[in-house]
C-alpha cells in the first residue's frame, strides 16, 4: 500500500512538472500586461514602456502597459496580487511598493513579501537635487546657508507622502540640518512644471525624469547621488564629492509577478529580460534616461529587498514618517 502511494505521489509530481513545463513552452500565448504604479510621463512609466517595446520586438507577443497610480503605489500592487499567477500580469515595482510602504503603514491591502514573486532587477536611477533657477543658490553650500538664514522659507515637491523623493529629501534634511516645507503631488508632470516655474523651490527627484529640463536650463541641478557622476550631467558633482553625507542611495525598480507564478515562467521572463538588457538600443536608451541596468536572478532581487528594509525603516522613523 505504501509503495502504491509513493508511486502515485511520484506520478502526480511528474504530471505537475510536465504541465508546468508545457505552460512555459507555450508562453506567451496571449497578451501580457505590465502594470505601472504611476501616471503617464514619469520615470516608472517610461521604464515600463521601454521594457514592453523590447519584449514585443523579441517575442512577438502583444505587451500592454497599464497605468494604475494611487495611494503610494498601493492601488497597482493590490491589483496585481489578485491576478492569476500565470505570467500574463507583471508589475514594475519601485522601492516604495516593497520597502517604504511596509514602514509607513500598519495595514496594507497587499503583502509585499507573500503576495509577489520576484523576477528580475531592472534599473537603479540616481537622485538629483534640483532647484528652480530663481532660487539664489549656486551650490549645496549656498542652499544650506540660504535655508538657515530663513528657516522654513524653502519648500520642496515630491510624488506623494512616503515616495522615494520624500524619503530622499528627509535624508538630505537630516544630514544637512535644513528645514524644508513638504508639498506632495499626485502628478509627476505637474510637480516638474511647478519646480520649473517657481511655485516649488526644489526637489530631489530621479535624474531620468528631469534630465531634459535640466539640460534645457529650466531646472538647476546642484548634486547627484550614486557612486559616480551621472553620465548625462558630467558637470554636476556627487553628494560625496561635496562632503554631504547623503550616501550613494538611488531609486531602484524590479519586475514582479503575482505569487504562485510557476518557476519555469519566472525563469523564462528573467531570461527574456536579460536578453533585452544586452541589446544596443536598450543600453543607449538607458544611458539617455539615466538608468543603470541591473538585471540578475530572482533570488538576487529577493535578497536585495530584505537588505533595504532596515535602512529605509530607520530613515522613515528619524523623519517622523510614522505608520498610520
Amino acid at each position: 500500500m505504501k509503495s502504491w502511494f509513493r508511486r502515485a505521489a511520484a506520478m502526480a509530481c511528474f504530471v505537475a512538472a510536465t504541465a508546468t513545463a508545457a505552460l512555459a513552452d507555450n508562453y506567451p500565448s496571449k497578451p501580457i500586461t505590465i502594470i505601472v504604479p504611476a501616471s503617464p510621463g514619469g520615470v516608472t512609466d517610461m521604464l515600463g514602456r521601454l521594457l514592453a517595446q523590447h519584449f514585443i520586438a523579441d517575442s512577438g507577443a502583444q505587451v500592454v502597459v497599464e497605468n494604475k497610480p494611487g495611494a503610494n503605489n498601493q492601488v497597482a500592487a493590490e491589483y496585481v496580487t489578485h491576478q492569476p499567477g500565470d505570467g500574463y500580469t507583471l508589475l514594475i515595482g519601485p522601492e516604495t511598493t516593497f520597502i517604504v510602504n511596509p514602514t509607513l503603514y500598519f495595514h496594507l491591502p497587499y503583502d509585499p513579501v507573500e503576495g509577489f514573486t520576484p523576477i528580475s532587477g531592472l534599473v537603479q536611477i540616481d537622485h538629483a537635487l534640483i532647484l528652480n533657477p530663481a532660487v539664489p543658490a549656486n551650490n549645496v553650500k549656498e542652499l544650506i546657508a540660504l535655508d538657515k538664514a530663513k528657516p522654513g522659507q524653502l519648500n520642496y515637491g515630491t510624488y506623494g507622502v512616503g515616495s522615494s523623493g520624500h524619503l530622499a529629501t528627509t535624508l538630505f534634511s537630516e544630514v544637512t540640518g535644513v528645514t524644508l516645507q513638504h508639498v506632495p503631488y499626485t502628478s509627476f508632470s505637474q510637480a516638474v512644471t511647478d519646480v520649473s516655474t517657481g511655485r516649488i523651490s526644489l526637489w530631489i527627484s530621479t535624474v531620468g525624469g528631469t534630465i531634459g529640463h535640466i539640460q534645457g536650463g529650466k531646472l538647476h541641478a546642484l548634486a547627484v547621488s550614486g557612486p559616480t557622476r551621472a553620465a548625462q550631467l558630467p558637470d554636476v558633482p556627487t553628494f560625496d564629492e561635496l562632503g554631504v553625507a547623503y550616501g550613494t542611495d538611488t531609486s531602484w525598480y524590479g519586475l514582479f509577478a503575482p505569487a504562485g507564478t510557476p518557476r519555469a515562467i519566472i525563469d523564462k521572463i528573467n531570461a527574456d529580460t536579460a536578453k533585452v538588457f544586452e541589446t544596443a538600443d536598450m543600453k543607449e536608451r538607458a544611458t539617455q534616461l539615466g538608468f543603470r541596468l541591473v538585471g540578475g536572478s530572482p533570488e538576487k532581487l529577493g535578497d536585495y529587498l530584505k537588505s533595504e528594509i532596515t535602512k529605509w525603516a530607520d530613515v522613515a522613523k528619524k523623519g517622523e514618517l510614522v505608520p498610520n
